[in-house]
């Protein structure tokens, strides 16, 4: 497993990147702008991690600082600004079977055999992410209804 990343949701793009990037150092390393579904991503590092990315998969740079803006107002609580920790798993399947073993549930199961959340007992969400390509997909995954928040 390999830690990825933390995604924080922001209410002001610009004043966050004020903060984030004049204030405490961190680099812009990627952004997606998704108009469809209406939010804007950025990723931050710290300045010493700068080469470190560029010897990694575009999209699987670690560690980063995901800002996740969304264009509409949400009034979401400060429990939930905080947004997930993400790592990369070895295999999606595999991980997720294992975690149901051991009474965890899956709350967004890997139907696309590429992404899969689970809660931490507090209730942080945790993202898994299939490293390399995604998996084929496979029941039981397919079929799984989500379950509760992510």
């Amino acid at each position: 497993m390999r830690y990825l990343h933390t995604m924080l949701r922001v209410r002001n793009l610009d004043a966050a990147l004020k903060f984030y990037q004049d204030a405490l150092g961190l680099k812009e390393v990627r952004r997606t702008d998704n108009d469809k579904a209406k939010f804007t991503l950025v990723f931050l590092c710290a300045a010493e991690d700068v080469e470190l990315l560029k010897r990694l998969p575009a999209n699987r740079g670690a560690p980063l600082v995901e800002l996740t803006y969304n264009w509409d107002e949400e009034k979401y609580g400060e429990d939930r600004y905080f947004g997930h920790l993400a790592y990369e798993v070895d295999d999606i399947y595999a991980t997720c079977a294992h975690l149901m073993k051991l009474g965890i549930t899956i709350n967004r199961p890997p139907r696309d055999g590429q992404m899969a959340f689970v809660r931490s007992p507090d209730l942080h969400s945790i993202e898994l992410l299939q490293r390399g390509d995604a998996k084929a997909p496979a029941e039981p995954w397919t079929s799984m209804p989500n379950v509760g928040h992510w």
